[in-house]
């Protein structure tokens, strides 16, 4: 059926059936020439959407491969919340009904540019004023809220068997980070947070310093995942990975004393007020929170008076430290559970002083050298 008008719309209209599929709706046009090359591209985005649907097997609508993703795989990420917020902002900004296949890469484009102009979220109430002044959020976010969610969705239908012809240019659509900084704590520094740190959270900032790992892996770290049997911890990290970490003496004594203090999660602590709407008991322990562990984390800060050093460079902290004392890239890589030895790479810098040794031992030993054989002579 070509394009046609009903009497209750001034737009022609198209309907057509391409694969076994009725695709009708508005052009929103109301000259019929050119609501026929609108029918032409609707026809054009039908069989590509046809094409790839048969290699999936499955429907191609953004809506719905989200939702098999989050059944499949993303509901285990380390921070689902987070995940189906990101999923479904992406969802609300193209509409659920949009196949992938119309989203090539000037769409994705565009979708970026949309994630760049939103402001920094902030818990409370706030005038229209305020809201205003919040900064925008940062190219990583928008990076790892948007554009790497995008690609996660391409990858996912793909796998399925999908094939896209015009998929965007992933690499062309990642904004400019800034380099990641390696803040490495100092002795002065440690003794400074030692003196300002609350005795309830003081296991849990000692594990977090002597692990290395993220802070979201360890406030939720539940005793299922710890083994002193096997002497390891087992979860999932960043990205859905399996993080396997060793539980050394020195984590052995901060994990241990705290069985019985929790059934589920490892970490707790004193409850400073009651609070009878939410059953809190003043005195009574419960798990750490994510809000809660970083409002302490900025009071033990503010305390110490120990500056330009934030809660994720005792990650850096760590692996500085690992690698200077082991001299090994693959073995601070599987440490620290990182995908891409290039992000460990960051840390190589250490080494340079094990390099700048060696050259000046080399130095020393050809200049003893020279000065035995004039001697000699």
């Amino acid at each position: 059926m070509s394009v046609y008008k009903t009497p209750k719309s001034p737009f022609y209209q198209y309907d057509f059936r391409h694969g076994g599929r009725r695709f009708f709706g508005s052009t929103e046009c109301t000259a019929r020439k050119e609501a026929e090359k609108f029918e032409s591209v609707e026809k054009e985005k039908a069989k590509k959407l046809i094409k790839a649907s048969r290699r999936a097997k499955a429907s191609l609508l953004i809506g719905d491969v989200v939702v098999r993703l989050w059944n499949d795989e993303a509901q285990y990420d380390a921070d689902p919340d987070a995940t189906w917020t990101n999923l479904e902002r992406l969802v609300n900004h193209f509409g659920e009904a949009t196949p992938l296949t119309d989203i090539d890469h000037n769409k994705a484009k565009q979708m970026v540019a949309w994630r760049r102009g939103h402001r920094v979220s902030r818990r409370g109430k706030r005038t229209k004023e305020q809201e205003a002044a919040l900064p925008l959020v940062a190219n990583a976010t928008v990076n790892r809220s948007a554009t790497k969610v995008l690609q996660r969705i391409f990858r996912f239908a793909k796998d399925e068997g999908a094939v896209f012809e015009n998929e965007p240019k992933w690499d062309e659509l990642l904004l400019p980070e800034p380099e990641e900084r390696v803040r490495e704590l100092q002795d002065n520094e440690a003794t400074a947070f030692d003196a300002a740190m609350r005795a309830d959270y003081e296991p849990f900032f000692a594990f977090v310093r002597a692990s290395g790992m993220r802070f979201k892996e360890c406030v939720t770290l539940r005793w299922s995942e710890v083994n002193f049997g096997t002497k390891q911890v087992v979860r999932l990290g960043k990205g859905g990975r399996r993080v396997v970490f060793p539980i050394t003496d020195s984590i052995r004594d901060i994990l241990f004393p705290l069985q019985g203090q929790h059934p589920e999660f490892v970490f707790t602590y004193v409850a400073m007020y009651g609070n009878k709407r939410i059953g809190r008991v003043r005195g009574q322990r419960y798990p750490v929170t994510y809000n809660g562990t970083k409002s302490v984390w900025q009071a033990i800060r503010a305390n110490s008076g120990v500056t330009d050093f934030r809660f994720h460079d005792y990650r850096h902290d760590f692996g500085t430290k690992l690698l200077r004392d082991s001299g090994n890239l693959k073995l601070v890589q599987k440490a620290m559970n990182h995908r891409d030895i290039k992000s460990t790479l960051r840390y190589a810098h250490v080494l340079d002083q094990d390099v700048a040794a060696a050259v000046e031992r080399v130095a020393k030993s050809r200049k003893k050298s020279r000065t035995k054989v004039r001697k000699a002579c």
